[in-house]
């Protein structure tokens, strides 16, 4: 049931509060779990996913994010085959199983299979019998392949290690007997084949030991990464989420600048129609009435926040937006527990991501937080004055950005749309920022000691006890207690 908006919250974002410590009750921060929904079929171990933004979210970003228990979508500014590429990337980087193992015919060349391994950044290819049997020849790895040149037009089947000196696995091998086997053989693939020879599968050692070290990695029931991906309302959108979803995107994102619209409900509509039950983030919106509904329609993940974020200038060209504590809480308000909210935008602090989530949101959403790493796409830039790094961050709906997707012939919904309005973002450059992971781990760190001032051990606990009465936890700042707490 509806809640109303408490008054305190009205006009309010990030640094108008604090929150009151209470008796900690862990004895490591470290144990404290954070483990949190990102839609109604999804959870988190880490509840924050990378922003679908061309400076933000490829599939670099979206493997590094899984690794860490987040999850990036990546963003659409490309065509659907570049997109659906990048997902399949994501899928196929890790798993416990490959399902559709990549191969090559017995009669390939050795050029052909140097620059199919470089293609597909592997390190070793099944052999088929002939092209298209899925009937296992062979295997041919990185030690196979000859040191000197001169024999790039040869057979690779003149170099493969046969199939009757491989070993090999059924195709419902546990997880346990296959690292088995590949430790008792010293070797690094198992492919998985049925009594005919027939390519069932395969299971890499760096996969094995993945699923030992990161068990907390954001992962599929097959063992594979999470990975979301960003379609429209309009134009190709059904056409790429179909090639998304077979390409094995866990979740979408309805993206438009204002999901409370008609627009977005017929986007619902046609979608749920060709696609059921797939999950389904919708978005954005920044207010109770917005929030009610895309629950109505049936989003099953709610992004909240318009105009908070550094690469959007829609408060400013058109005055529409709400503070985004208040956009968030009010969303709360609207639809309690029912859908997940993702906040999304306006995070400047870690403090703010913790914030954001005891206050309504599931997720936050990062963007300009993430946009300055190594993984984020782009390059670096130098300043041959101050030697200073940077990298380019920027808005969807940036001049920038928009320029680019007129040109992608296969985006005509958000190449329409850029023709109709003029451009509500702007591209800024921000601080390098190095490997995503450190990042991460320092948000991960801060929202655990956040949690452990607020006397509990999981992030759930803590965040059912504020939800429900934020007040008695929150202290509204004046100015002068906002400079004290946050002017450095």
């Amino acid at each position: 049931m509806a809640r109303a908006l408490e008054p305190e919250f009205v006009g309010r974002t990030y640094d108008d509060f604090l929150f009151r410590p209470q008796r900690g009750v862990v004895t490591s921060r470290r144990a404290v779990s954070l483990r949190s929904r990102l839609s109604r079929g999804i959870d988190l171990e880490l509840p924050i996913a990378a922003a679908n933004m061309d400076s933000v979210t490829g599939a670099r970003m979206a493997k590094a994010m899984a690794l860490e228990g987040g999850i990036g979508f990546v963003h659409r500014g490309m065509t659907i085959e570049a997109q659906v590429h990048a997902v399949r990337q994501v899928k196929r980087s890790h798993g416990h199983v490959v399902e559709r193992p990549l191969s090559l015919p017995c009669d390939a060349t050795l050029r052909e299979a140097r620059e199919f391994t470089r293609q597909h950044h592997i390190t070793g290819i099944l052999i088929e019998q002939t092209r298209g049997s899925g009937l296992l020849a062979g295997l041919l790895s990185n030690r196979d392949l000859p040191w000197t040149e001169g024999r790039e037009d040869r057979r690779v089947d003149e170099f493969m290690t046969p199939v009757e000196r491989l070993v090999t696995g059924s195709p419902g091998i546990s997880l346990e007997e296959a690292e088995r086997l590949l430790f008792q053989h010293r070797i690094e693939k198992l492919p998985l084949v049925d009594g005919d020879r027939r390519i069932c599968g395969l299971i890499t050692k760096q996969d094995v030991i993945l699923s030992r070290r990161r068990p907390h990695s954001s992962k599929d029931a097959k063992g594979r990464l999470l990975v979301g991906a960003a379609i429209g309302a309009r134009g190709d959108f059904l056409e790429r989420a179909a090639g998304l979803l077979e390409a094995g995107a866990d979740v979408l994102v309805v993206d438009i600048a204002h999901g409370h619209s008609d627009v977005m409900r017929s986007a619902v509509e046609a979608f749920r129609a060709r696609f059921g039950a797939a999950q389904l983030v919708c978005g954005n919106v920044g207010t109770a009435e917005g929030a009610a509904f895309l629950e109505e329609i049936g989003a099953d993940g709610i992004k909240v926040g318009i105009g908070p974020g550094r690469g959007c200038r829609t408060r400013l060209e058109t005055a529409a937006g709400v503070p985004q504590l208040q956009a968030i809480r009010e969303a709360w308000s609207a639809v309690g527990e029912s859908v997940p909210i993702i906040a999304d935008g306006g995070i400047k602090d870690d403090k703010d991501v913790f914030l954001a989530l005891v206050c309504g949101a599931s997720c936050v959403m990062l963007g300009s937080m993430l946009a300055g790493t190594d993984e984020a796409p782009g390059h670096v830039i130098q300043d041959p004055g101050t030697r200073e790094k940077r990298k380019i961050y920027r808005g969807m709906t940036s001049p920038q950005a928009v320029l680019e997707a007129l040109y992608d012939a296969e985006s005509p919904d958000v190449a329409e749309l850029a023709l109709e309005v003029p451009p509500e973002g702007q591209e800024v450059q921000i601080p390098y920022k190095g490997p995503v992971l450190d990042l991460l781990q320092r948000i991960r760190g801060h929202l655990r000691s956040a949690v452990s001032y607020g006397g509990a051990d999981t992030l759930a606990d803590l965040r059912a006890r504020v939800i429900t009465d934020p007040l008695r936890y929150l202290i509204p700042l004046s100015e002068a207690s906002r400079r004290e707490s946050y002017d450095r």
